[in-house]
Order: C-alpha cells, then structure tokens, then sequence
C-alpha cells in the first residue's frame, strides 16, 4: 500500500519497514557488526562499513523520513532523505557544514541553550559564521531580515525553546526562496505528528531524537530529514565523512519509541492544555506560555500549521512564570513529586526544569533578559500520567 495512503499513526508502526526476509523478525534486528564481507574488492551487497551502512540505522532513519514525507524513494537513497546522529547537537553540528566558511545565518532568537552555544561559542569562531539572531515569529521583522542579509541559511525553532514562539513555516521559508536560503526548522517540540515543516516549505528538518521520538529518557540521538534528494546526498556524504553516526542499539530503541509516537502525541497535547488553562488561574503565577491559549501571541498561527488527527494541536510544553522570582520558583521546584526537575522533555515521564539555571544557563545573562527567560520562569514537559494526577502534584508544591 502506498504510504500516502496511510494514516500517521499507521506510519509510526509501519513506515519505511518490513520484516526481515531471512527470519521473518518483525522488529528489525540490531546489526552490531562494525565491517562486512565482500566476494571480490568493491563487490559487496551494500554494505562496507558501519559508519557508513547499518540496516538497523537505516530502519529509523527510513521511519522518520516517512513520517516528515521526505518523498524520496529507498532507491534513490537507502534511508529516503532521513540521518540520524549520535545527538541533537552531532546533527545540527553536521547540518551547518553545509555552510561555505564566513556565510551568513539567521538564526531564530530563541532557541535551545546548546544550538546558541554550538554557534556562539564554536561555529563563530572555527567557521567564521556570520550569525544574526532574529525574532522570527514577527513576519516583519524577518522579511526584513531575510532581504537585508540574505543569509545562505535559515535556522528556527516553532514552538521556540523555551518562550514557546510561534514561527510563520511557510512565510519564512518562502521568503528564504527569495534569496536562495536553506531553511532549516527544529521541529523537536512538535514532532512530525504535529508539524510537517517540509510540507511547509523547509528544506530540512532536525530532532533532538533524544525528546519525544524516543519518548522514554532511554536514549541520545539526533536526526536530520529532507525532501530534496541533492540535499540527502550531500547529508550523507557528511554524515560519513564527519562521523557521528547513531550507533545500533540506540537505533534499535529510537526506532522502538518512534513506533509509539502518535499515541503519546495525544495524551502530551489533551494534559498540557488542561494543565495550561489551570496554571493560567493559578494566582502564583503571573504568565503561562503554551500556543493552545487564546493569550498566545501567535495562538492563530499554531492553530493553522500545528494539527493532529486533523485537529488543532499545540504540544506537550508550557512555560510559566512565577510571582515571587529565583526564591519562589526554586521553592516550588524543590517541592515537586511527580514532575521530575531534570533536563531534557518530552519523555512519558513529567519533567519541570529552570531554563536559566540548567538548560540556557550558556546563554548570556543580558540575552536571557531580552528574550524574557527571567528568574521567576520554568518549564514544564507533560508527560502521559494521569492529568489530574499532575494538577494535584503542581498544586501542592505552588502552595
């Protein structure tokens, strides 16, 4: 049956897979072997080396090409338009060497602490980027961006990280046409089940796997996806010659969660809007931040381009600010039970985190400020427990 046919959900289980043809194994096998065995020097079956070939890669990296609709065939490349990487980060990182040495970048003003750092504090420097942080959620300023630097690439986050930002796909990445830009979206916080950025107009898209994909705070990985076969080819080639390839096993539970991914997407989304509006009167907190909201600045955009099962759909994060500042809000996150303080999001487990402290710490002080990541904010990812169940832990460690 053609993929087109099938419902998203459908593709998380069986997209880019099949059984395999000498055991009949309905999971793919975790091929661990690091080289393979040619009948003649260059005569192989496609297979030299793992760094550069492992079916087990191959099957996730195929099951997030279907789910972004990469549109490539496994015939024209192995893995049809999808990489997969050690991290987040080893994507973005092999993402950006794509850029000729002292390109311009527009980069999304918010986004998460290790993508500023990556270009700040190293990409800077060893690239000589030319980097411009832009509020690209206001579709003024960065038209106006976009025409004024014509920058060789166009990196955003919607929903942004933390602040929840709101980016206009489509306008942006038309705009980036204009001037003959790549437009490269991280679509971690939406995952393909909400958003489809390369439908959208992108060009590529990257994941910090680690996050909803993988779904259970088991394993590291990123993933990189594209619709324009050159792209791919390119990617690859990178891919390889850079080498922070996604290792088998971690393949094999990336692949696990990924199968999972729209029954999860919709419990995360119902318990973040409830637990949304409920914060929203909460007296303890000045602000809730969560694109379902009608207070979201952007609300009308995430209702227009984010959707699951044909509905609108807005995701499992919430940022919030508390009254009170540092003292309060660390309070309150040393009160909480179900929701775990820790790192990362996205896992079937809650977890709460102080942006300032932990995750964009690297940021400086005075662009935190900017962007509105004060001492009061936390963040929230809503996991799969019973929603009530979390309102009752929030509730008690708020008061």
């Amino acid at each position: 049956m053609s993929h087109s046919k099938l419902h998203p959900s459908t593709l998380c289980i069986h997209g880019g897979q099949s059984n395999c043809e000498v055991t009949g194994a309905v999971m793919p096998p975790i091929y661990t072997s690091s080289t393979y065995a040619q009948e003649s020097p260059g005569v192989h079956k496609g297979f030299e080396y793992s760094r550069s070939h492992n079916a087990t890669r191959y099957a996730f990296e195929r099951a997030i090409a279907i789910l972004e609709g990469t549109g490539i065939a496994q015939e024209q490349d192995p893995s049809m338009g999808g990489l997969a990487f050690s991290s987040g980060l080893a994507a973005s990182a092999t993402c950006l060497e794509l850029l000729e040495k002292g390109s311009c970048f527009i980069c999304m003003d918010d986004v998460y602490g290790g993508t500023n750092r990556l270009l700040n504090q190293v990409r800077a420097t060893t690239q000589g980027l030319d980097i411009e942080f832009v509020n690209l959620s206001d579709p003024s300023r960065a038209a106006e961006a976009i025409r004024s630097h014509k920058p060789a690439m166009i990196w955003l986050e919607t929903p942004s990280n933390p602040t929840l930002k709101i980016v206009d796909i489509a306008a942006v990445a038309a705009e980036a046409a204009k001037v003959g830009a790549l437009t490269v979206v991280d679509n971690t916080f939406a995952t393909p089940m909400l958003q489809q950025p390369l439908q959208l107009g992108a060009d590529i898209v990257v994941h910090s796997g680690t996050k909803y994909i993988g779904g259970h705070s088991d394993v590291v990985c990123g993933v990189l996806a594209t619709n324009k076969l050159e792209l791919a080819q390119r990617l690859r080639f990178l891919q390889n010659a850079v080498g922070s390839i996604l290792g088998p096993f971690d393949s094999y539970l990336a692949l696990r969660g990924t199968k999972t991914l729209a029954v999860r997407m919709r419990q995360h989304c119902e318990s973040a809007m409830k637990i949304a509006r409920w914060l929203e009167d909460h007296p303890s907190v000045s602000k809730v931040i969560y694109p379902g909201l009608d207070s979201h600045p952007q609300h009308d955009v995430a209702t227009r381009q984010m959707s699951l099962d044909g509905n609108p759909a807005y995701g499992g994060m919430i940022t919030a600010i508390l009254e009170g500042g540092i003292d309060r809000s660390r309070r309150f996150l040393e009160q909480v039970n179900l929701f775990t303080l820790a790192e990362s999001l996205g896992g079937v487990e809650s977890l709460i985190e102080h942006p300032a402290i932990m995750t964009h710490a690297s940021v400086p002080e005075a662009a935190r400020a900017e962007l509105g990541i004060d001492d009061g904010l936390v963040r929230l990812s809503v996991g799969i427990e019973q929603t009530d169940d979390l309102i009752d832990d929030l509730s008690q460690a708020l008061n």
